[in-house]
């Protein structure tokens, strides 16, 4: 016999710019729909929600059709009038022209009804849900970048508010994760959190440049290229604060694979003053890094 488990439980989900291929997980459609229906685009959501109308409704004008006439004034007298009598017994318009005639037409319209009125209930919650759960426009640099500042060596990494209103109280927290190998021999991801500079900002409107000192305190301390790439190190920058125009709670998560980070290199400015005296931030700067002199590597 042909074992089909792997070919049903494979699926693919994304850490930052990898691709991970996920396997042996058992997947039901039913039992987590709700977060698909969360999850999917709107397009995608809007087409789901119209194919399953039309399945429920010619399901129930298929029911009415093994009826003996169970539509008064059914026009046109065929599949095509029951389906029209099922979308108006769905959607509760009921227009008064074509009305059930039999015992029969009224026990399922009757049960129409009933999942008319569930099925509105339920797709105008998940409209809701989706409408109204906050998203943060908040965007990140490409590379970090490692360069000297006062002396000394660090990290930085650079977020931008692309909604431009202001996060009040954001706080950033920066985490390192990378393969190790016990002394039993055991393999085992490890998360280490780097302190930063300043992990809050008042007021996030425009754009933060998160920083991380490599001390001999920092996980990072004595970390090359190369070495990051035999751990497979990674970094994870979380922004979390509250919207001053919803009050709601924003969250926004972006992972940095170790070969995106720039030693030596320094971020182009995103401000700057024109003829006129009058200050610019220029967002397509965001990404923009250039290598360091020799001279800017040594005295920061």
């Amino acid at each position: 016999m042909v074992n089909l488990r792997p070919f049903f439980s494979q699926s693919s989900m994304r850490l930052g710019d990898r691709e991970i291929i996920t396997h042996g997980l058992q997947k039901q459609f039913w039992s987590d729909l709700y977060h698909r229906c969360m999850t999917v685009t709107w397009p995608v959501f809007f087409l789901l929600i119209g194919l399953a109308f039309l399945v429920l409704n010619a399901f129930f004008a298929g029911l009415y059709q093994l009826g003996q006439h169970p539509i008064a004034n059914q026009l046109p007298p065929d599949f095509r009038g029951a389906f029209f009598f099922s979308v108006e017994t769905i959607a509760t318009v009921g227009y008064g022209d074509m009305h059930p005639q039999t015992l029969y037409g009224h026990l399922v319209a009757t049960v129409e009804i009933f999942w008319g009125m569930m099925s509105i209930a339920l797709i105008t919650g998940v409209m809701f849900a989706r409408f109204s759960r906050p998203h943060a426009r908040i965007v990140f640099s490409r590379h970090p970048v490692v360069r000297q500042v006062d002396g000394q060596t660090v990290l930085m990494m650079r977020a931008a508010n692309a909604r431009q209103n202001v996060i009040v109280d954001a706080n950033a927290r920066l985490r390192l994760l990378r393969q190790e190998t016990s002394r039993e021999g055991f393999r085992i991801r490890r998360i280490y959190d780097l302190q930063l500079v300043r992990d809050e900002h008042p007021m996030f409107v425009l754009s933060w440049t998160v920083m991380h000192v490599i001390d001999e305190s920092s996980p990072l301390h004595g970390m090359t290229p190369e070495t990051l790439a035999t751990y497979q190190s990674s970094l994870i920058l979380s922004l979390d604060g509250t919207d001053e125009t919803t009050t709601q709670t924003m969250r926004s998560r972006h992972n940095f694979d170790h070969s995106l980070i720039r030693w030596q290199h320094a971020y182009a400015d995103l401000l700057y003053t024109d003829e006129n005296g009058q200050q610019h931030v220029d967002y397509a700067q965001l990404d923009e890094i250039y290598p360091l002199a020799e001279s800017e590597q040594a005295t920061g």
